[in-house]
């Protein structure tokens, strides 16, 4: 079966990481839809530019995600590849953070695994093959001050990942984890100068990734090339954590 007759969604899959993996799936041949919230004029211009249809749902809502996945499975076929892209962060010293911001972070960045996964994964089941790829964080394992809620999010999806690859393993199913250093996003536009040269002195590559280069990994993923490969958090970050 050709990558043409697969289909892959990716939910946040407007904008940064999230739209350079659609892309990747696009251009590898996958009929693509994404998902968003709140993308407005955004997610107008992505659809129309990319021709890739676009549906517009919160995936921290279980009954939400239940309506528009089969929204997308009526538009594109059953879901064969799906991307667990979509996050928030809202980061804070843990001392001054607000249990709305924790409860944000987690509710969205873990909460939707479930979510949005559970709509998909019988089907995968069913018909004897899935791909499943989780967007984790190069701080799910190296910690980073004032994201206490977005690093325990990260963590979880992580550990999600390798739950769920040992239960779908024999059922054709592949499940990972793609953990990204920095990469030119708005997310890590949002944050000041100073700290990204900090961190990116820290980098031994000494840039930030390009959205492109994490797509391309999902890519893989998805192919037929990583039929092998379940239960693997992939480390995309520059040099930023070895080992």
């Amino acid at each position: 079966m050709g990558n043409g007759q697969r289909t892959a969604l990716v939910t946040g899959g407007i904008q940064g990481l999230g739209a350079a993996a659609a892309r990747a799936l696009a251009e590898a041949g996958f009929k693509v839809a994404v998902g968003h919230l709140g993308g407005g004029e955004r997610a107008e211009s992505f659809g129309n530019e990319t021709g890739i249809p676009v549906f517009e749902w919160d995936v921290s809502d279980y009954e939400a995600c239940i309506d528009a996945i089969a929204e997308v499975e009526e538009a594109i076929g059953p879901i064969d590849i799906l991307v667990n892209n979509a996050g928030v962060n809202r980061d804070g010293m843990f001392h001054k953070m607000d249990r709305d911001d924790w409860d944000a972070v987690l509710r969205v960045d873990l909460g939707s695994m479930f979510n949005v996964t559970r709509q998909v994964i019988r089907g995968m089941r069913e018909r004897g093959f899935g791909r499943i790829i989780c967007i984790s964080s190069v701080n799910a394992a190296n910690g980073q001050a004032g994201q206490t809620n977005y690093c325990a999010a990260k963590a979880g999806v992580e550990g999600f990942t390798r739950a769920l690859a040992r239960e779908n393993a024999g059922k054709g199913i592949t499940v990972n984890a793609i953990a990204p250093g920095y990469a030119d996003t708005p997310m890590v536009d949002s944050v000041p100068n100073d700290i990204v040269k900090g961190i990116l002195d820290e980098v031994p590559l000494g840039r930030l990734a390009e959205p492109s280069e994490i797509g391309r990994c999902v890519s893989f993923l998805a192919s037929e090339d990583a039929a092998f490969i379940t239960g693997a958090t992939l480390p995309v970050n520059g040099g930023l954590r070895m080992g």
